[in-house]
């Protein structure tokens, strides 16, 4: 490969790549008459809507973290009607790679690890892994899903959700608040208004989680203790749990404090609850949430525009927590469809959305986007002795459970060592060393030039115009344009590579391209 030669390639052939010419208009819904009015506020006029090659990719990636196919982004482009978007939409969501990816993100926050510190063990987070994809690939209302972890008894390989109280060193009632409080109020205590007196009232709901071990190996019994007692550090007086903002609940012996929880938590009044969880899709789909960080909601940090997150907030109860429902409204909205090119108008927006925020691929989704062009396979192994976990060959990485299963891929990318349960944890930015990794590497060299797609593509298309068409649907999910053409043929004819040599240069250079690295 010359390498030297194909430079001119990598930052010259693309570059137009991501403009949105062409692009249409699509009906507007709630969203963007919130959004819109907020950044007219900030003094910021809106991007155009990005064009169907630059949405089709973009769709794909934000939604199930997968490319589109070759034939897949074709019949997307060729397919007329306004309507072609919204549909596109539909038919992701339904898809079982939907479920996956979600799952993945979710494995991230509830720290599903067999390793330390988190120590689930293998059997458990095999069990863990798939409630939580089942789960969201049968559309579990939200509040159902946030209450079956919180508040279900049992074994940490028989009943799943359990699991919820186990990655912990410290299995203090305030460790158990602290993980329930980040994932699902979006709070760090070490940032809270609330006292210590009222932190203790919240501790208080999980005082009475014990465990016990079975003679199964490794097996562990999550139950409700009635006869734990909760004193206070200071006065050694029994602490009722109360709700921030309210008063103690009032609660038989033998009544779980967890259920009282889980009951107040996901109340439609809950100030955090279902904000939470809108403002998480949001950052997932956009690159930044309304609320900036996701896990750091406190007054004094406020929301890029209260009344957008205001409306997530009641579409998503009033449709009985329907995730998948603030995914469509999200996705159909002209904010997400937005170009993610900056006009002089907006190019200094960078807390809020008249544009689409480039960013890096997840490591996960960039490494099972190289196998899916090139026809190859990572292949991952337990370090955990026994029992051993086995990983298939074909099996993709965002349907990965474990997280102790190391790659050095993955871990140069910003994967998550899912040691807490903070979303900033999964590191989004670029290093010369990911470079470098894919510039100059053995390993993307290889799956490069004994891709058994490109060999195949080479073997049974001679037709220069289509082979190209090929590639460039397979690796940026667009046709090329006829500026890219000219540019390829006289690189061949300079050159003095032959089609086949040219082909395998062109596929390394889209590969090393921004186009392809971020998410646009």
């Amino acid at each position: 490969m010359k390498r030297k030669r194909v430079k001119v390639l990598v930052f010259g052939l693309v570059a137009l790549a991501l403009t949105c010419a062409g692009a249409k208009t699509y009906p507007q819904n709630v969203v963007d008459g919130h959004a819109s009015a907020q950044i007219q506020k900030d003094g910021f006029q809106p991007s155009e809507l990005c064009s169907d090659e630059v949405f089709v990719r973009r769709v794909y990636l934000d939604v199930i973290g997968t490319l589109p196919t070759v034939g897949e982004a074709r019949a997307f482009l060729e397919r007329p009607g306004r309507s072609k978007r919204t549909r596109l939409i539909d038919e992701l969501i339904a898809r079982d790679e939907f479920a996956l990816y979600l799952g993945l993100k979710w494995c991230d926050l509830l720290r599903v690890k067999a390793e330390f510190p988190s120590n689930l063990w293998p059997n458990a987070v095999q069990a863990y892994h798939r409630w939580v994809v089942d789960a969201f690939r049968n559309n579990m209302p939200y509040d159902q899903f946030a209450r079956a972890l919180l508040t279900t008894s049992g074994s940490n390989f028989r009943d799943p959700p359990v699991n919820f109280y186990r990655p912990f060193q410290k299995r203090t009632p305030r460790n158990l608040f602290e993980t329930a409080a980040l994932i699902f109020m979006g709070m760090r205590l070490e940032k809270a208004e609330f006292s210590e007196e009222e932190l203790l009232g919240m501790d208080a709901f999980f005082a009475k989680v014990a465990y016990k071990k079975t003679a199964e190996w490794k097996e562990e019994i999550v139950y409700f203790d009635p006869t734990l007692k909760f004193l206070h550090p200071v006065t050694q007086e029994p602490v009722s749990p109360t709700p921030l903002n309210g008063k103690p609940v009032k609660l038989g012996d033998l009544d779980d404090p967890r259920i009282a929880f889980a009951d107040w938590l996901t109340a439609p009044d809950n100030p955090w609850f279902s904000k939470v969880i809108v403002n998480r899709i949001w950052h997932q789909l956009l690159g930044r949430g309304i609320i900036h960080e996701v896990d750091d909601i406190r007054p004094d940090n406020p929301p890029w525009s209260p009344e957008l997150l205001a409306f997530l907030e009641k579409e998503l109860i009033v449709s009985g927590y329907d995730l998948k429902h603030i995914y469509r409204i999200i996705l159909n909205s002209d904010t997400y469809q937005r170009s993610s090119v900056p006009t002089p108008e907006n190019a200094a927006d960078e807390a809020g959305f008249s544009h689409y925020r480039m960013r890096r691929m997840d490591a996960e989704v960039l490494i099972d986007a190289l196998c899916q062009i090139t026809g190859t396979f990572e292949e991952y192994s337990s370090a955990i002795p026994e029992p051993f976990t086995y990983i298939p060959k074909k099996q993709r990485s965002i349907a990965l459970a474990d997280g102790s299963i190391k790659s050095p891929f993955l871990e140069m990318f910003g994967r998550p060592g899912r040691d807490t349960s903070y979303e900033s944890d999964r590191n989004s930015d670029v290093s010369v060393f990911q470079s470098l990794h894919m510039l100059n590497s053995s390993h993307i060299q290889d799956k490069i030039m004994n891709s058994p797609l490109l060999k195949e593509l080479l073997r049974t298309e001679r037709n220069s115009a289509r082979r190209l068409e090929e590639l460039y649907l397979h690796i940026l999910s667009r046709f090329p344009t006829d500026e890219e053409k000219k540019t390829i043929s006289e690189y061949q004819k300079t050159s003095g590579l032959n089609a086949d040599q040219v082909a395998y240069d062109l596929a390394w250079s889209l590969i090393n391209s921004k186009e392809f690295m971020l998410r646009h």
